[in-house]
């Protein structure tokens, strides 16, 4: 392998052979049941430090997105051997609850804003996309307490029969993350954010996930997952979709370009915002280039069509922007070692910390093509953020006990 980089050139290697990827399950692991209305009893989630202020972390998406895998790898950087429901969820000793909790992080689900249940928004006529169905003054009351290191009680929305349940409490750990339809809707809410993601997922390879989960092993007919696809549409564009001009870090999935037969490999990429206070943008082998690069087929055997990267700076809604971008897939996670080593800026703690967090999530979607990749990227920069604001802190404590 040949290649020459120059500052602001493109970089271009070749290589050859690459097939289709799939979507594997993933599975959950419980945390022990605690009583409802009052944290587990195994006392799992962390307890905030003497002034210690809570970061919080938005993510916005549609549903369907991969939200919740993306969940799975931000709690488990922060390590700890459980993740799971508040309280041991339903049927291990809990409620039906969409909270997870893990040792340092609680991730809300915005659905519990809703402003009705789901016979309710049969009488409204709206979706629970349309933002006059949701409750932002209390979703905003609520996470200004958390931050400010106070309980609240949070509604629950039960996805299994649509109603509005009991609340929960919520006690404020070191992280939070409130993931939703609608995290960047509110200014107020915004404000209090201090790290905002949205995964971007193109009406193609949404079409082409929706066909594969609800054609190919439900047995629904083309023509429902189109009409589906097209009843949301209106919504998705008027309320959702605006949101992630808002967002430090957008995680674009989009049809591979190696093929255009292709329907099931990925290109993936990263838009990182420049500028973002505690965050450093990864980059592809020198930092401010444009670079494409094709691996070489002896370090990292991929499947037809073949893989591709690449490294651009981009202006993304009027905000300049470093885009690291992975097309293809890859057959041996471990041999993604060889990419991680031409990143910079990847926030891990030691060489290899990024190949080793996907093969510790190997069943779960997207860990051998460019979703895993940008989402541990994404996961590591959230540790980096909590640990210099944690730092910080720490340092300003200090300061202050010595003046006093």
């Amino acid at each position: 392998l040949i290649y020459t980089i120059y500052p602001t050139m493109k970089l271009s290697v070749c290589i050859g052979a690459l097939a289709a990827t799939t979507v594997s399950a993933f599975t959950t692991s419980f945390m022990p049941a605690g009583l409802r209305g009052v944290q587990s009893g195994s006392a799992m989630q962390m307890a905030l430090k003497e002034g210690e202020v809570p970061i919080i972390i938005g993510l916005a998406a549609d549903s369907g997105c991969g939200k919740s895998t993306f969940m799975r790898r931000v709690t488990s950087t922060f390590g700890g051997d459980v993740v799971g429901p508040l309280g041991g969820g339903f049927g291990n000793g809990g409620w039906e609850t969409n909270t997870l909790v893990s040792d340092l992080t609680t991730v809300i689900c915005l659905d519990d804003y809703h402003l009705n249940d789901r016979q309710g928004r049969k009488v409204s006529g709206l979706t629970a996309l349309n933002t006059a169905e949701q409750k932002f003054d209390l979703m905003y009351e609520h996470v200004k307490a958390l931050k400010e290191g106070k309980s609240v009680m949070k509604p629950i929305y039960n996805h299994v029969n649509g109603t509005l349940d009991e609340p929960e409490k919520i006690e404020p750990t070191p992280i939070i993350i409130i993931e939703g339809l609608h995290p960047f809707h509110d200014d107020r809410v915004r404000e209090l954010i201090d790290f905002s993601l949205y995964l971007d997922i193109s009406p193609d390879v949404k079409l082409n996930w929706k066909i594969q989960r609800d054609m190919e092993e439900r047995g629904h007919s083309l023509e429902s997952i189109m009409a589906s696809i097209e009843a949301r549409k209106p919504d998705f564009d008027a309320f959702i979709e605006p949101q992630k001009k808002y967002a430090d870090y957008v995680i674009e999935v989009l049809p591979t370009q190696l093929d255009p037969e292709d329907k099931k490999t990925l290109r993936v990429r990263g838009i990182q915002k420049k500028g973002v206070a505690d965050f450093n943008p990864t980059y592809l082998f020198d930092e401010g280039s444009e670079i494409t690069w094709v691996p070489s087929a002896d370090k990292l055997s991929t499947p037809a069509p073949g893989m591709k990267l690449a490294y651009i700076q981009e202006q993304y809604f009027g905000n300049d922007v470093a885009v690291l971008e992975m097309d293809g897939s890859f057959d041996n996670i471990q041999e993604l070692v060889y990419v991680e080593s031409n990143l910079g800026n990847t926030n891990s703690k030691f060489y290899g910390e990024v190949t080793q967090a996907m093969l510790s999530l190997a069943d779960s979607p997207g860990s051998n093509n460019g979703t895993g990749l940008m989402q541990t990227l994404a996961a590591f920069a959230i540790r980096e953020l909590y640990n210099k604001k944690s730092a910080a802190a720490k340092l300003a404590a200090t300061t202050a006990a010595a003046a006093a």
